[in-house]
């Protein structure tokens, strides 16, 4: 009898898991709604959710593309995530563009990785060819140790 209720209590647990995974994967697809409606602040509250409930169920995989986004999103999950490199201050997702291209891939190539639009990755880009004063992708390689280390 003891091993029926040993049973049910593991099934009460893997239930739990997997409607705390639907809510994180929900609330992930409710942050692509709102930021396409310009709501970065409602998006980023899903997120912060999302990313807590990935990390508190051992989702390590999702909890870190969470993070991704929350950062993007403007709301780094760990503290001190904004990168200070070279001439200005690179957002994370900046700081992510610059190093991938920095180490030769295309736009098009950054923009799978990242899950983004090659315009998009071409707006950072343009952003941290600013910051950083460079004006060539050989300039922006040349950098690449302080960008690692950022």
């Amino acid at each position: 009898m003891d091993e029926l209720f040993g049973r049910d209590e593991e099934c009460d647990r893997l239930t739990a898991a997997l409607d705390a995974a639907r809510r994180g994967t929900s609330a992930v697809a409710v942050l692509r709604w709102l930021g396409r409606e310009r709501r970065t602040r409602e998006a980023r509250d899903e997120l912060r959710v999302a990313y807590e409930l990935f990390g508190a169920m051992g989702a390590q995989g999702y909890a870190a593309r969470t993070a991704q986004e929350l950062s993007a999103a403007g709301d780094p999950a760990q503290p001190g995530a904004r990168a200070r490199s070279g001439g200005g201050d690179l957002t994370p997702q900046e700081a992510r563009v610059a190093r991938l291209a920095a180490g030769g891939a295309t736009n098009a190539e950054i923009a799978a990785q990242l899950y983004l639009s090659v315009h998009t990755v071409d707006y950072h880009l343009r952003k941290v060819f600013r910051k950083l004063d460079v004006h060539s992708r050989r300039e922006l390689s040349d950098q690449r140790d302080r960008l690692t280390s950022a």
